[in-house]
């Protein structure tokens, strides 16, 4: 996934309820759908970090190499300014582009 280019908000946003449910007929289902993809997005972002700060990483640093590690602090900062996950979900929803399906339909079928 390229962080770069998401557009989620990064403060809080109130949603249209009935727009949220209309998908699945029902709000609660709903949010279940969203957080589970904003759980596989902070995998994702949890794990392009810790790819990226391993860079970095080396055994015999001293004290002042570890706070003068100008980079590291660029791709850490750069995280941390990121939407959550949480908003970048919501964001997916409301633009139809989560995959979802409910086994329990599937099989009354």
């Amino acid at each position: 996934m390229n962080f770069k280019d998401i557009d989620a908000p990064t403060s809080t946003e109130t949603y249209n309820r009935g727009k949220i449910e209309e998908k699945t007929g029902n709000i609660y289902e709903s949010i279940v759908i969203m957080g589970k993809r904003a759980e596989q997005i902070n995998q994702e972002m949890k794990t392009e970090l810790i790819q990226k700060l391993d860079e970095f990483a080396s055994h015999t640093d001293s004290l002042e190499e570890i706070f003068e590690n100008r980079e590291q602090i660029e791709v850490s900062k750069f995280y941390e300014r990121l939407p959550k996950a949480t908003s970048i979900a919501i964001k997916e929803w409301m633009n139809n582009d989560i995959y979802f399906r409910n086994p329990e339909e599937d099989s009354a079928k």
